[in-house]
């Protein structure tokens, strides 16, 4: 089942920076929403409740439902700016949905079966690639993520964009660009150690076969 995620916001005629610190010293986070048919809108949300949101992996890729002074919207997070080194939220950008255009979104890859793939199993780790991937889909068929099955992936072998199983009517945009574009996003790789020991064994058998030549002769 998928998440919801509801927002109250209050609409703010106030701008620039000395409004937005105003804001920030009683807990309020300035925003916009755009897009649409409408003009763009200045809000602020409060501080402690879009903190708690984003702590949700969904939150960043789902319609939300945002209510600016009762009035509700569908809306999209397109951008969000957080303070360099403390847990402040500086400013967040929304995007309103038109449900019939299609949008492009980032969606979190969720990789399944990784300790018991074939190349884990053998003794080899894992490098994930990417952690997410854009896609473009009308706002009814969005997902939260993406799976991505490991199970088979052996040693040496890896998973492309083409290889993902999108749900319907879901496209990867990197792939309309063409085969270039087709990247691995997950692959299996020996473990150092592992490694290392087979470089020292085929270093050794290639010594001993060496030897033995020289005696034979």
């Amino acid at each position: 089942m998928q998440e919801t995620f509801e927002l109250k916001a209050e609409a703010r005629t106030d701008t620039g920076k000395g409004a937005s610190r105003r804001l920030r010293r009683v807990n309020s986070v300035p925003g916009i929403i755009y897009g649409g048919n409408e003009d763009p809108q200045m809000i602020t949300l409060p501080h402690n409740e879009l903190a708690h949101h984003l702590e949700n992996e969904a939150f960043y890729s789902h319609i939300l439902s945002m209510s600016v002074d009762g009035k509700a919207e569908k809306v999209v997070l397109r951008d969000l700016q957080r303070h360099p080194y403390k847990a402040i939220i500086l400013h967040a950008d929304f995007m309103r949905i038109d449900e019939k255009a299609k949008l492009k979104m980032n969606v979190p890859l969720h990789f399944i079966n990784e300790s018991t793939s074939l190349g884990v199993k053998a003794g080899g780790l894992v490098s994930h690639l990417s952690t997410d991937v854009e896609i473009s889909c009308l706002a009814k068929d969005l997902p939260e993520y993406l799976e991505v099955d490991v199970a088979e992936l052996n040693i040496g072998d890896s998973i492309h964009l083409s290889q993902i199983t999108l749900p319907k009517g879901v496209e990867i945009v990197a792939l309309s660009h063409g085969a270039d574009h087709d990247l691995a996003i997950v692959s299996i790789h020996k473990a150092r150690g592992v490694a290392e020991e087979d470089e020292e064994s085929a270093e050794g058998e290639a010594t001993e076969s060496a030897e033995g030549d020289e005696s034979a002769e």
